[in-house]
């Protein structure tokens, strides 16, 4: 199906006619098009459901696990080691260093910053030579898969927008999220289940979570078809995949074929897409009932994939559970799948939070890049790694060598990325002694995404939809470029 041919979809004849701007701009756009609209994939590659753009080159990644982590990692606890700051202990953040920089609410009104060096130790791990806390013994094992961005940098200081900038590339929440341009640009590889899948872990350590909506894995201004679906963490995977007692299939398929002569009416009569991504969306739903059940029954892995895993694997709604599940569901195609994982947010406590917070994460993650090297998955998947901002240097609250508090920090944090056409073993950026302001190569948040993108086969200047007259993009309109030192 060309871009023609997926806009007339869209489109009923008679509100086509009653548009009439529409026909010479369709002839125009049939002329401009000629053969450049094929799709990316072989016919036999591609759902009828969601289909395909032409990618603007030949793509390292087909799919994408993004590792979200909720709340702010403190870069300067596990990669960002800064054995100065030793020396620093209790005294005042210099202004030099703060240099005017706006502060939160939280640490707004102290009298003084100051200084927090880590309590953790570190070691220098790999070939590449990265250096990595203690908390991550498991990580330390794998650093030369890994790339590293230690120069990260936004423009939120507070958790909502900077999450939503995280994954929409917009502070105002209303976009579409990263996932949601994964499947409008890749399309579907699996008609049973859906192209985008989001799950919500849960942390052992439930201290201070911050709260987290279906706003981050909406479409926004895309066909609600590319919107995420949520994955629970306890029971049912997905609310009412199961019939009702007494309810047979037959009358759960008799009910949505009347649903479906509803919604065509509807749609034969107003010609609104949405009702279409509705028929299409209830059609999965029924297909779901079948492919769900099988791709959460863990008891198809092997004892020693269990075993590489932890025991947390057959916990459902542990972090671990979710990223096996992960795995599972990029082996049955789905494109793009989204984990978060809360309490991150340590404005106290780190002694106490930051290891369980680690070992939460630690083993899974490393498990995770092994079974994909197995199984033949680790080249064509892209795990990315990391949260909204980072924590400062000086402490919020009380401070002791043992323990600190720390706030949020948008000048630098760590993110990493793993496998689909990344550079493994590199260290990228660097940031002064504070871990405070980059001092080489930063990475904004567009040109992160505009990397992603890149690794999935597009030009991010060149992917867009039509909305309120804009070719819109994932990027926007700053400049922004792809690291290139990055890419394998």
């Amino acid at each position: 199906m060309d871009l023609l041919q997926q806009y007339a979809r869209n489109m009923t004849r008679r509100h086509f006619f009653q548009q009439g701007s529409n026909v010479l701009g369709g002839v125009a756009l049939a002329s401009l098009m000629g053969q450049g609209a094929s799709r990316s994939l072989n016919a036999a590659e591609q759902s009828p459901n969601l289909q395909a753009l032409m990618t603007h080159h030949a793509p390292k990644a087909k799919h994408v696990i993004y590792l979200h982590m909720v709340g702010g990692p403190p870069q300067m606890d596990l990669y960002d080691y800064k054995p100065v700051m030793k020396d620093w202990y209790d005294k005042d953040l210099p202004e030099s260093v703060r240099n005017g920089q706006r502060l939160t609410t939280m640490t707004s009104g102290q009298a003084r910053f100051p200084i927090a060096p880590s309590k953790f130790q570190f070691e220098q791990v790999g070939q590449c030579g990265m250096w990595v806390t203690e908390l991550l013994p498991w990580t330390k094992k794998m650093v030369d898969d890994m790339c590293f961005i230690r120069t990260m940098n936004t423009d939120a200081i507070n958790h909502e927008p900077a999450i939503s900038f995280m994954q929409t590339g917009n502070q105002v929440t209303g976009r579409p999220c990263l996932g949601a341009w994964t499947s409008y640009g890749l399309g579907s590889l699996n008609d049973d289940l859906p192209t985008f899948v989001v799950m919500v872990a849960k942390p052992t350590n439930t201290e201070q979570v911050q709260a987290i909506s279906a706003r981050l894995w909406q479409a926004g201004y895309l066909p609600g078809e590319h919107a995420g679906v949520s994955f629970r963490s306890g029971g049912d995977p997905i609310l009412y995949i199961n019939n009702p007692p007494g309810v047979p299939s037959e009358i759960r398929r008799t009910t949505l074929d009347g649903l479906r002569e509803l919604n065509e009416l509807t749609y034969a009569q107003i010609g609104d897409p949405e009702t279409r991504t509705r028929i299409e969306q209830y059609e999965l739903a029924y297909r779901m009932q079948t492919s769900v059940p099988e791709l959460t029954n863990l008891a198809t892995e092997t004892e020693a994939t269990l075993k590489m895993y932890g025991d947390e694997a057959k916990k459902p709604g542990t972090f671990t559970n979710s990223v096996l599940l992960a795995r599972r569901l990029v082996e049955r195609g789905v494109r793009f799948v989204q984990i978060y994982i809360n309490n991150w947010d340590t404005h106290a406590n780190v002694a106490g939070r930051l290891p369980s917070q680690c070992r939460d994460i630690d083993q899974a993650c490393y498990a995770l890049v092994q079974d994909l090297k197995q199984r033949g998955m680790f080249d064509d998947t892209l795990i990315i790694w990391g949260g909204e901002f980072g924590r400062t240097i000086y402490s919020q609250g009380g401070l002791s060598k043992e323990n600190y508090g720390r706030d949020h920090h948008p000048r630098c944090f760590t993110m990493w990325m793993a496998g689909g056409g990344t550079k493994g073993g590199t260290i990228y950026g660097e940031t002064d002694d504070f871990s405070y302001n980059i001092v080489k190569d930063p990475v904004s948040v567009h040109d992160f995404h505009a990397t992603v993108l890149h690794l999935l086969g597009f030009d991010h200047e060149r992917l867009t939809y039509k909305f309120q007259g804009l070719d819109s993009r994932l990027t926007g309109v700053e400049p922004t470029r792809v690291i290139k030192e990055l890419l394998a």
